[in-house]
């Protein structure tokens, strides 16, 4: 029966995969409607497929689509009643039922689960709401999600009715995967895959679009997204792995459209050999530097080593064998090249540009969009030459004040590179967010202040500068692409750029601030606290949003604050004083120690209320939790930096005596035994002593300080380790969230 149902989806979606596709609205209607589910706990900050040609049907093809979906209209509800009778006791209460007038009805899967189903049935379907509370499936509450296809709402909905395509859709959602059949070794495989995919919970961030110009300049935005995507598979040497998927396992090519290639990241099963959406499971290998190379696991250190080390570890260049040169596979030896991306990937990166000076064609003659349409034309001229820094200026010059978008399209963060030097793509799309400018008021004033303050703490050689960032802007992401969309999780916090005359003034800071604040999330966040926290301190979260926006207002504003990335030790940067991976997770440490921080010395000032300070310090330790729950190294053994800096941050402060582990006392929960208290008395101190550790270290560029600080929180063996091991296991009882995108 399942192989029935989903050769009938098959064909159903084959059949009205060239049709065309439009988006339309009220030209006189302005603006987006922009919803999300998730909350604010178990996140990223900083940092987290193939182009589709739409085809018009023909006149010939138009006549064979209609006939097929009449063909296959009474199959589909054969099927639904077929399967409904057939696994009543396993899935109740899950096929579509007769209306008197005839019509098919669904009474739901529960929400939560139709969602998970249509992941790993890898159906672009996602169910909003009942807003009727009927427990009925009604078309007004079904999304299209964005994905590797061309899906639109108009193949599942028609005149307020739900076509035959949504009737094959749901049948197969409604149908349990059936692994009967297969080879041992598959079998396993494919319950691994089942695995990761259910650590994650399907998350929707809604774009409702209204006005015929935005409908335009989004879909040549969405292009670009596709083609950056592509680029960053690339990167991660992973392009064209799809093609191994079996025909029909859904699940496997879900788990590769969600993790960007076939490996597992969930902390369950990214360790597990059986997880993979490919057979045999592959090497992790980099597509940014030589192959063979890789096979020594020291490549990167011997990189850095070279004397063209600076050349070849360029953030915007792959590295390449030279033509007819030594290949032995010896990093240090071999004769290298450093091959500019507009080079090494050369139709992508035009493709790219094309679409982005498309876009800025929509915006010529309005003074309104003048600044996004600079930047559209100086990105899509960065994406020819490699002119990022000029890219960024006109990036820049966008704020919140002269354009209602946000957008970000460029190579930018390292974190997926294994030596953390390689810029990687990334598209952040978004809609600007008014709230941000109540808190560039609040900081406008101190911000000098707070630099000042930073110095003292770090000591010399470090000395205050003037500092000239813009307080982070509020953004409502509409769409992540590339490096900016995680599996599971999202960033809600970046400063940018990362190098450049740009990074070197203060650069441009956003804040996510749409992502992570349904009621599903904010259930699911306080169960996670209430299982780690004592009574006591449960009972005083404030699980509302704002507070943690407010964390991620300091975290990303520190970043431009003290020894950052173009600070210099003896005339070398942080990447060459501490080596790439240890020195972005001292620089997160950095900005997060400063987020702990500057709430007390707000609250000091009269800027925050010693409350808002204190309920931000409680959150604060939340979202360690939530990152120390993800393990402190990946399936590769690389670092994770958010994961080390949380463990070193709640490492410190429990040995400081204000993270307090009750061995004997029941969690809030009631049920589990152990659990933490916060000392919130002895906050300011501790994190006083913490900073000063954590910005002097950076201030002298002591890698001996910083390795050994590093160790004693981040290893195996001690009794923090233990602890760290009780947080995991609670909080990964939970799964979390997986962002997905709906543009209609």
């Amino acid at each position: 029966m399942e192989a029935l149902i989903y050769s009938i989806y098959q064909c159903v979606t084959s059949v009205r995969a060239y049709g065309p596709e439009t988006v339309a609205g009220p030209t006189a209607a302005t603006g987006l409607h922009l919803t999300t589910r998730e909350s604010p706990h178990a996140i990223m900050r900083g940092r987290r497929t193939s182009a589709v040609r739409v085809q018009p049907l023909t006149f010939l093809q138009r006549p064979l689509q209609e006939k097929a979906v009449r063909m296959f209209t009474p199959v589909v509800h054969f099927a639904l009643v077929f399967n409904a009778a057939a696994s009543a006791q396993t899935t109740p209460a899950t096929a579509s039922a007769a209306t008197p007038n005839g019509a098919a009805t669904y009474a739901t899967v529960p929400r939560l689960e139709f969602n998970r189903q249509a992941v790993v049935r890898n159906v672009p379907l996602f169910l909003v709401r009942d807003a009727d509370a009927d427990n009925t499936l009604d078309p007004d509450e079904l999304a299209v999600t964005w994905g590797p296809g061309n899906a639109s709402l108009g193949r599942y909905v028609k005149d307020g009715s739900f076509t035959p395509e949504f009737a094959a859709a749901y049948a197969l959602i409604a149908q349990p995967v059936s692994l009967d059949g297969l080879a041992t070794a598959e079998t396993a495989r494919r319950k691994a895959v089942l695995e990761e995919l259910g650590q994650g919970r399907p998350t929707l961030v809604r774009t409702t679009l209204t006005d015929a110009r935005d409908v335009q300049l989004v879909a040549h935005l969405e292009s670009t997204a596709r083609i950056i995507e592509r680029l960053f598979a690339k990167q991660r040497g992973v392009h064209g792995m799809d093609s191994r998927i079996p025909d029909g396992d859904t699940a496997s090519s879900a788990l590769f459209f969600r993790n960007q290639g076939p490996f597992c990241e969930a902390p369950k099963t990214e360790n597990d050999p059986n997880c993979s959406a490919v057979a045999p499971r592959p090497s992790k290998v980099s597509g940014m530097y030589p192959a063979s190379i890789q096979a020594d696991a020291g490549f990167c250190a011997a990189l850095e080593k070279r004397p063209d080390a600076v050349a070849l570890l360029n953030p915007f260049a792959i590295v390449s064998e030279k033509a007819g040169g030594r290949a032995t596979g010896n990093p240090a030896t071999d004769e290298l090249v450093a091959v500019p991306y507009q080079v090494a990937y050369a139709d992508d990166m035009k493709a790219v540009s094309n679409e982005l000076r498309s876009a800025a064609a929509l915006l010529a003659g309005d003074p309104s969009e003048a600044a996004f349409k600079a930047y559209l034309e100086a990105a899509a001229q960065a994406f020819l030459d490699g002119s990022w820094f000029k890219a960024d200026v006109a990036w820049k010059a966008m704020t919140a004040t002269n354009s209602k978008w946000y957008l970000r399209v460029a190579p930018d963060e390292v974190y997926e590179d294994p030596c953390s030097r390689k810029a990687n793509f990334a598209v952040t799309f978004a809609r600007i967010n008014q709230e941000s400018l109540e808190w560039q008021r609040r900081l406008e004033p101190v911000k000098d202040d707070m630099e000042a303050a930073l110095a003292t703490l770090a000591g010399p050689p470090y000395k205050a500068r003037q500092v000239g960032f813009a307080l982070p802007d509020f953004i409502d992401i509409v769409l992540n692409a590339g490096d900016s969309r995680s599996a599971l999780g999202a960033t809600v916090g970046q400063s940018l750029p990362n190098w450049g005359p740009v990074a070197e003034s203060g650069g441009r800071t956003v804040a996510m601030t749409n992502l992570y604040t349904d009621p599903d999330s904010e259930a699911a966040s306080i169960e996670q606290a209430r299982s780690v926290m004592c009574k006591a301190t449960a009972d005083r979260v404030d699980h509302s949003p704002r507070f943690m926006t407010m964390s991620t207002v300091l975290h990303e504003a520190a970043h431009n604050l003290g020894p950052s990335h173009e600070y210099r030790v003896d005339g070398k940067k942080d990447g060459e004083v501490f080596g790439g991976p240890l020195a972005t997770t001292l620089e997160e440490l950095k900005a997060q120690t400063a987020a702990l921080y500057f709430s007390d010395w707000l609250a000091a000032r009269g800027v925050l209320s010693k409350e808002d300070a204190q309920n931000s310090h409680l959150l604060d330790v939340l979202w360690a939790f939530g990152h120390i729950a993800a393990g402190m190294v990946d399936a590769q053994g690389r670092p994770k930096p958010y994961s080390q800096l949380a463990a070193i941050q709640m490492g410190f402060l429990n040995q400081r005596g204000v993270l307090v582990w009750n061995a004997a006392e029941k969690a809030a929960n009631g049920k589990d035994t152990g659990c933490f208290d916060v000392d919130l008395a002895k906050w300011p101190a501790a994190v006083d002593d913490l900073a000063r550790l954590t910005f002097g270290i950076k201030s002298r560029g002591d890698r001996a300080l910083a390795e050994k600080t590093r160790d004693a929180y981040v290893t195996d063996g001690t009794k923090w380790a233990e602890l760290r091991g009780v947080i995991e296991q609670r909080w990964e009882r939970a799964p979390r969230a997986s962002f997905v995108y709906s543009l209609q």
